[in-house]
């Protein structure tokens, strides 16, 4: 089985304490999870690190996948999460989570995201 990457933003409190908690998860399963921060790692995905701080991303094989096909890909790995990959995926529920995902959740995580940025560099600025 292929490897399944998430590029995920470590400077997001949100994202950061959800990845750790997938990632222990797939450490003590041993899952074929990796984990990289947005930091690092965006450049070696071929990804501009701001168009990856909008979006979780995964990598599996060839294919990439943004938002909540990364999600799924993500939970169906984790067998404590394995049934919420299911109901998500359900073609039903998917199109409402996925517009609640992209037109809510994203845009004010990556808002926070924007403030967080704008804010260090301020205090950097004013150190200096």
């Amino acid at each position: 089985m292929a490897e399944t990457r998430v590029l995920y933003n470590e400077s997001c409190p949100i994202c950061s304490r959800e990845i750790k908690h997938y990632a222990r998860l797939a450490e003590d399963g041993d899952l074929p999870l990796a984990f990289d921060g947005l930091g690092d790692a965006a450049a070696d995905w071929g990804i501009e690190a701001e168009t990856a701080a909008k979006r979780i991303h995964v990598q599996q094989g060839d294919r990439l996948l943004v938002g909540v096909p990364a999600f799924l890909a993500m939970w169906a790995e984790i067998p404590r999460y394995r049934w919420l990959a299911k109901v998500v995926g359900a073609p039903v529920i998917r199109p409402i989570v996925t517009v609640i995902y992209d037109w809510i959740l994203a845009p004010v995580l990556y808002a926070m995201h924007k403030r967080r940025v704008a804010t260090n560099k301020a205090l950097t600025q004013r150190h200096n």
